[in-house]
């Protein structure tokens, strides 16, 4: 499987598309710090320009050191089109609780998120594809890829891996409670934070599965990663 070179710094060198304008404060380049939100997202959105047409699609992805592969089928120009080059934009955002201020204005969200510039390259080693392929499923469940029937040769060859270099990235990150003005302080409002935390549900089994068939400890006990933003 084909690496990328190692980081010389625990830091992302900022860009003009990464540096942070408004609310700079707020931004994190270090690598922790973006791959930490990276490994507990889901889902990211990928935005890019083809045919003279901008378009976002949400997609699965997972993380193996300093790429980020994503997967879709061969016959999705989307895909396609990031294959060969196109330029694109990947955000992944956690949204961790409802900011409620004394004011409308200043009410907000308390999130996690990352932005991700580059240009994707079509993965063509088997042995890479195959390893990206395994990342993604066991980056939404882990420990899964060990109980399924792997991809057949002819799956392989109708799945589109591409791979986009983590290297021009950063994190914005808002934590806290309300800021308000200071002369709304008094006001007989109540303000604070409303938390939001992914909860998983009782696992439901498909009608098709033996009964008696137990549900493995990872869907019955699953959690995402989590890991703490300074």
């Amino acid at each position: 499987m084909q690496t990328p070179e190692q980081p010389s710094t625990d830091a992302f060198v900022p860009t003009a598309r990464t540096t942070l304008k408004r609310l700079a404060g707020r931004g994190h380049y270090d690598r922790a710090t973006v791959h930490a939100i990276l490994d507990e997202g889901l889902v990211c959105h990928v935005a890019f320009t083809m045919d003279g047409h901008p378009f976002m699609i949400p997609t699965a992805y997972a993380r193996i050191g300093n790429w980020l592969y994503l997967h879709g089928s061969t016959a999705n120009r989307t895909f396609r089109a990031l294959a060969d080059g196109a330029q694109a934009c990947i955000t992944v955002t956690l949204l961790d609780g409802l900011v409620l201020a004394r004011s409308a204005f200043h009410h907000s969200v308390n999130y996690r998120c990352v932005v991700l510039f580059g240009t994707g390259e079509k993965v063509t080693d088997s042995q890479e594809h195959m390893r990206a392929l395994e990342a993604v499923v066991e980056h939404v469940v882990p420990g899964r890829w060990a109980d399924v029937r792997w991809p057949s040769r002819e799956e392989s060859l109708r799945t589109l891996v591409v791979r986009f270099p983590v290297s021009e990235a950063s994190a914005k990150v808002r934590t806290g409670n309300p800021i308000d003005d200071e002369e709304d302080m008094s006001l007989d409002v109540w303000a604070g934070v409303v938390p939001l935390t992914m909860q998983p549900g009782t696992p439901q089994a498909d009608p098709k599965v033996p009964a008696g068939k137990a549900p493995p400890s990872y869907a019955t006990r699953y959690r995402r990663p989590l890991a703490a933003i300074d």
